[in-house]
C-alpha cells in the first residue's frame, strides 16, 4: 500500500474565495492510476512557506507518507514560493523528476520552462511539486507516475526493489 497526501497551495483557496480544483484531481488520478496507492491526507494551505513545510514535516516525520504531492505555488509569481518550502524540508533532491516533468510539459507548452517545480526526499517520503492547474497537474504526474511505485519501493527498501536493477542476459 502506498500512503499519498495532496497538498494545494493556494492563497484565495485558503481563503475560501476560489475551489480546489487541483488538489481534487490529483486526488481521483491517485486513485485510478497508481495501483496500490490511498490518499490518507489533504490539506489546502496559503502561499506561505511556514505553513507549507509544516505540513510537509509532519506528513513525512510524524504520518509517514510515502509520497506528498503539492499543486500550486510553483510558477513566477512573488507569492509562488512553494519550491522554496519545499527545499527547507528536504534531504535529497530528485531532480530527474522535475527535469522529466519539464521537458514532457515542454512538448505542450512553451510556459513549461516557467516551472519552479522541484522534487525531493525527506526521510523515507518522496515529495513531489506539480502545478497549480489541474491540467499542468495532472500532466506532470502522467509523466512521473511509471517511476514513482519502483522510487517508493527502494526509498522503503523494499526486498523486491533491488531486482529492477539487474540486467537481464
Amino acid at each position: 500500500m502506498i500512503t499519498v497526501g495532496v497538498l494545494t497551495v493556494s492563497d484565495r483557496s485558503a481563503r475560501g474565495e476560489r475551489p480546489d480544483t487541483g488538489g481534487p484531481a490529483l486526488v481521483q488520478a491517485v486513485k485510478e492510476r497508481l495501483a496500490g496507492a490511498s490518499v490518507t491526507e489533504t490539506a489546502i494551505v496559503s502561499d506561505d512557506q511556514a505553513a507549507i513545510a509544516a505540513v510537509l514535516v509532519r506528513w513525512a516525520d510524524e504520518l509517514g507518507l510515502d509520497l506528498v504531492l503539492t499543486t500550486g505555488g510553483t510558477g513566477f509569481a512573488p507569492r509562488d514560493i512553494t519550491p522554496e518550502a519545499t527545499r527547507s524540508v528536504l534531504q535529497r533532491e530528485a531532480p530527474g523528476l522535475a527535469e522529466a516533468m519539464r521537458a514532457a510539459s515542454f512538448q505542450v507548452t512553451a510556459h513549461a520552462m516557467l516551472s519552479r517545480s522541484v522534487a525531493g526526499i525527506r526521510g523515507r517520503t518522496l515529495i513531489v511539486n506539480l502545478p497549480g492547474s489541474p491540467k499542468g497537474a495532472l500532466e506532470n504526474l502522467a509523466t512521473i507516475l511509471p517511476v514513482l511505485p519502483h522510487a517508493i519501493e527502494l526509498l522503503q527498501e523494499g526486498a523486491e526493489a533491488e531486482k529492477h536493477h539487474e540486467r537481464k542476459a
